[in-house]
């Protein structure tokens, strides 16, 4: 069975001016472009990610958290406009388009598309670190922080991690949400469906099973034997369990 879904915004600790650091992905097929965007991202503070087209851009994002992306328009293979649609079926981060047409259709259909912001080239620099700055902030730093804990384990909503005691640990944008969605119901089974609605939503793209990837990879991040679960248990027939006593 397949799902489609928009998670909720997911927010980070990365730059911007209040010593955290968040990803910038800059997708951009001009090679110069990219490399002064680049320098001038990594000179405010953000970790800078780059794709060279709108296929490299979307794998990429399936693989790290970013925080917000700097969209060319005009690019071969897929445009920015389809890389944006592709984008708004799994997640809301926050997209700032980057293109040379300026005409009023062009802009209205990136807004219609998903896009949080549009900026015409040739662009001053230090006008599109603005932006990207204003748009941190209003994205991320007006959002709740909740630190949920079980054990040693500690799941940072606002900075979108995961700590084991005081280590670090690395997870996607799909193991956080999972995450989120089991330490909020600690020592409750939850099927795949239900963990899907909870983490996901109702327009998840993928297979039920996916799922059970997902637990696998949680496991050998959060468990000290992942072949022998002592957190995230699994109920055979019924689903999944984190934390908490028997039910």
């Amino acid at each position: 069975m397949r799902h489609r879904h928009i998670p909720r915004r997911c927010v980070t600790m990365g730059g911007g001016g209040d010593g955290m650091q968040y990803t910038v992905m800059i997708v951009e097929d001009n090679a110069e472009i990219r490399g002064i965007v680049t320098k001038y991202l990594d000179a405010e503070g953000y970790i800078p990610l780059f794709a060279k087209d709108g296929f490299e851009a979307l794998a990429l994002f399936a693989q790290r958290l970013v925080h917000l992306v700097l969209l060319d328009v005009m690019m071969p293979g897929i445009d920015g406009f389809e890389v944006l649609r592709e984008l708004r079926k799994i997640s809301d981060v926050p997209v700032i388009l980057l293109t040379a047409r300026q005409e009023e259709t062009d802009r209205l259909n990136g807004f219609d598309c998903g896009a949080d912001d549009y900026v015409v080239k040739p662009f001053s620099l230090k006008e599109l670190m603005k932006r990207v700055n204003a748009l941190i902030r209003r994205v991320y730093h007006d959002a709740d922080g909740i630190v949920y804990r079980y054990r040693d384990l500690s799941l940072h909503t606002r900075a979108m991690k995961l700590y084991k005691g005081d280590a670090e640990i690395s997870i996607t944008a799909a193991e956080y949400a999972l995450l989120d969605a089991m330490f909020r119901h600690p020592g409750q089974v939850l099927s795949r469906e239900q963990l899907i609605e909870l983490a996901f939503g109702s327009r998840y793209e993928g297979y039920d099973r996916n799922i059970d990837s997902y637990i696998k990879r949680i496991r050998q991040k959060i468990e000290d034997d992942p072949k022998n679960p002592q957190i995230l248990i699994t109920k055979y027939g019924a689903g999944y369990r984190f934390g908490g006593a028997e039910k």
